[in-house]
């Protein structure tokens, strides 16, 4: 869930029956299930469920059993549908009213989209009509754009050591980086002032003391290469001071 992820899950018989589940990282929040089943034996199911892929911790039980109808097989059926793909929809909802299933929320490309309606459909069977209303939301890669915001990750002139504002845009990557699932690559970028093989060892460093500063934070070293390009792709002419500057920077891509 890339930003902070929140997961809802409405279930519903012949009444409705609600089970709202949210996650957040780095730190998870509550999953509250509530509504109406027929039976103990569904509940226990549904609670199974929830506890597999949520957490044992992270279930706050609100279910009533009362004496209602159901289509056959009700709770199998639902209890199908809470997997792990789940976790792909943030703001969103899945409501189960009978034999009617709807889907809503946000994932990060069409290809999600498609993927968890077809997965409800092959939980349930013939008999349940699901309704896709997911939307595109924001992607790990624009989330860390527009947290970068066009803005330089500044360093001391000639060296791999960040400055007090550079570190300061690396705090708030780093809130945004937590949240993800995402590997990263960090590209250093350097100027065309000097030769081209102490750019590409300095742009390296750079990254290197970007990834260094991230771990020290607490986003894995695992999760993030590095990689120096040097001159070699400037976003605009090296013939002014201002564009010399734009070309000293740092990138951030989802791999």
């Amino acid at each position: 869930m890339r930003h902070q992820r929140f997961t809802a899950l409405v279930l519903a018989a012949l009444l409705p029956l609600s089970t709202a589940l949210a996650q957040e990282a780095p730190t998870q929040r509550p999953v509250v299930a509530e509504g109406v089943v027929a039976d103990q034996a569904t509940k226990a199911r549904i609670l199974e469920k929830l506890r597999s892929v949520y957490g044992e911790a992270s279930i706050v039980d609100r279910i009533q059993v009362e004496a209602i109808a159901t289509p056959p097989n009700w709770g199998e059926y639902v209890a199908g549908m809470i997997t792990p793909g789940l976790q792909r929809v943030s703001a969103g909802q899945l409501e189960v009213n009978g034999q009617s299933v709807r889907i809503s929320g946000q994932v990060g490309n069409e290809q999600q989209r498609q993927q968890v309606a077809s997965d409800l459909s092959l939980a349930s069977n013939t008999a349940y009509t699901v309704t896709n209303a997911l939307k595109l939301g924001a992607s790990d890669q624009s989330v860390l754009d527009q947290t970068l915001a066009n803005r330089i990750i500044e360093f001391r002139s000639g060296s791999a050591q960040l400055t007090p504002l550079g570190a300061s845009i690396l705090d708030e990557m780093v809130s945004k980086m937590a949240q993800m699932q995402a590997r990263f690559l960090i590209v250093g970028h350097t100027d065309d002032v000097g030769e081209r093989e102490s750019n590409l060892q300095l742009s390296r460093a750079r990254a290197l003391a970007v990834k260094n500063y991230l771990v020290a934070k607490g986003i894995a070293a695992q999760r993030m290469e590095v990689l120096g390009k040097g001159p070699d792709e400037p976003v605009v002419g090296n013939d002014t001071a201002e564009g010399r500057a734009r070309n000293r920077r740092i990138e951030f891509k989802i791999q």
